[in-house]
Parts: structure tokens; sequence; C-alpha cells
């Protein structure tokens, strides 16, 4: 013969259910805030083309690295590009500002070739996340 289930050993007691809500709660409180903080900084994170490890050389049409003054490639932006600048680049096929429609897609292609470690990766990541 089977014994009684005692209710306490199915159910969840009160003070349990409780507990379990306040922690959901203030993981709610907490996760919010962070993404709006990630939201913001993907506006203003930078990506360096190319990387300060190569600095002084030229980006090719396909996002490769070659040396100054091969045919097709070209100069390196003057300064960083911003995360709000890549993005809408990605997105609308846009150019960056002060640069050529063929310019701005040879950096496209080269922070499409960004990896884990190299200099602007984590910011492209951020603006690759859905939100």
């Amino acid at each position: 013969m089977d014994e009684p289930i005692d209710r306490e050993d199915v159910m969840p007691g009160r003070r349990r259910v409780l507990m379990i809500g306040a922690a959901a709660a203030s993981t709610v409180v907490t996760v919010r805030p962070a993404l709006a903080q990630t939201a913001g900084s993907v506006l203003t994170c930078q990506i360096p083309v190319p990387d300060p490890g190569n600095s002084g050389n030229f980006i090719a049409s396909d996002g490769s690295i070659v040396p100054p003054g091969t045919p097709g490639a070209f100069p390196p932006p003057g300064r960083n590009l911003t995360g709000e600048e890549v993005k809408a680049a990605i997105r609308g096929g846009r150019s960056y500002p002060g640069y050529s429609y063929e310019q701005s897609q040879a950096y496209t292609n080269y922070i499409r070739r960004l990896q884990t470690g190299m200099s602007g990766f984590t910011c492209y990541a951020s603006i690759q996340m859905p939100r």
C-alpha cells in the first residue's frame, strides 16, 4: 500500500515562493540598467582601422591589411570609427562621413574580419547583439 503524499513535499511553501519571487525581481532590476548602459556604449565605442599593431598599413577592398601604396587599397581613416557609424554602415550600406563608398566598404569589410582579442572586436560584437 502506498503512503499518502505529504502536501509540503509536492507544493513549495509560501515562504519559498516569496523568496523565489524576490530573487526574480532583483534580477530584473539588475539587468535592465546593464542593458541600457550597453545600448549607450554601442553608440560611443570606437573601432580603430586598422588595429594599432598595423598602423601605417592600408586596407584592401576585401578588408585585408596590405602594405602602403598597394594598388586598389585605401589609407586608413584618420580617426577611429564610432559604433554608431559602423552600425549605420553595416545595416544601411551607408558611407562613413568624409569617405567614399569604396573606402567605406573596405573599412566595413575590415571590421567584419575582426576576431576576439583584436582592437575594436568588443565594440563590433556589441553592435551585432540583437536588442
